[in-house]
């Protein structure tokens, strides 16, 4: 990897934008949409639960984003290195939610069948979009 640092960053940033978003989306529905939250309804709540499709899309476009910043930071940006960077994005990502996601216990904590059986096709469509945000970007460089 050409730039760790730099590469780290944009992993970091646009997760934590892509939850946002996601958090919105969800807060949008109750609040403008009087859908029910997890405090009313069971499991995650209804707001929440229309939320699921729109995931891997709110991916598809931000990861390709910062998959450009990064390939655009390189000097010599090559398909190597971003299917590299796709690969170490995917796997860090999907380390990341299985910690923060299903291991700590928090109140909107998943249990492994809910997130990675239950969020089906929906979390598959999500690193798939986060492998390709690198690749996309690098297409966009040259």
């Amino acid at each position: 990897m050409s730039n760790l640092g730099m590469s780290m960053l944009c992993l970091a940033v646009c997760y934590i934008l892509v939850t946002w978003v996601g958090i919105g989306h969800t807060i949008f529905n109750v609040k403008v949409l009087h859908m029910k939250s997890m405090k009313e309804g069971p499991g995650m709540g209804e707001a929440y639960e229309k939320t699921k499709p729109w995931h891997p899309l709110y991916n598809i476009i931000l990861f390709p984003v910062f998959g450009y910043i990064y390939m655009h930071s390189l000097a010599n940006p090559t398909m190597t290195e971003a299917l590299l960077t796709g690969c170490i994005w995917a796997v860090i990502s999907i380390i990341v939610d299985l910690v923060g996601w299903v291991l700590i216990k928090h109140p909107w904590r998943l249990t492994f069948k809910q997130f990675y059986v239950e969020y089906q096709p929906w979390i598959t469509l999500i690193y798939i979009a986060i492998f390709l945000g690198p690749v996309i970007g690098f297409l966009f460089v040259k």
